[in-house]
């Protein structure tokens, strides 16, 4: 599975990001999350074509939607970070992290506005020089083109 996985990777199907661990013991730090450049290549794969509206899982397109746009953004512009997610055993998340020469960028992704999220507590105290944005349906522009 691992090799498949592989050459999916190496023919830009899909791209997976590594978790992000400074090794706090409560990290998880062999994860990684796979997203998928084409989001029809996805859909395809769970034969789900239904529209937008009637979709369980708008929060996952989304997040597939600016991983693929953001990892454009960066190749085009020739832009050099490291880029992960951060998960704990306790399941608090940031969606992604760009990592600029020791100063970390952290995002999470909400499809609704609506929706309140704020940095896990656990983060901020174990990497207090970061900064912290909710990318939703109201601002996303300025993270995919900026």
């Amino acid at each position: 599975m691992g090799r498949y996985i592989f050459l999916l990777e190496q023919a830009f199907v899909i791209y997976r990001l590594p978790s992000f661990s400074r090794n706090l013991r409560n990290e998880i730090n062999k994860g990684r999350k796979i997203y998928f450049f084409d989001n029809g290549i996805r859909n395809s794969i769970i034969n789900n074509f239904s529209p937008l509206n009637l979709r369980t899982d708008k929060g996952a397109l989304w997040e597939n939607i600016l991983m693929s746009e953001r990892l454009k953004k960066i190749s085009y512009g020739q832009l050099y970070c490291n880029r992960y997610f951060w998960r704990t055993r306790q399941q608090q998340e940031i969606d992604y992290i760009e990592d600029y020469d020791g100063v970390l960028h952290a995002f999470k992704y909400k499809y609704s506005p609506e929706l309140r999220s704020k940095l896990p507590l656990t983060f901020s105290k174990a990497y207090p020089q970061h900064s912290f944005s909710v990318i939703d349906l109201t601002d996303y522009e300025g993270f995919v083109m900026r």
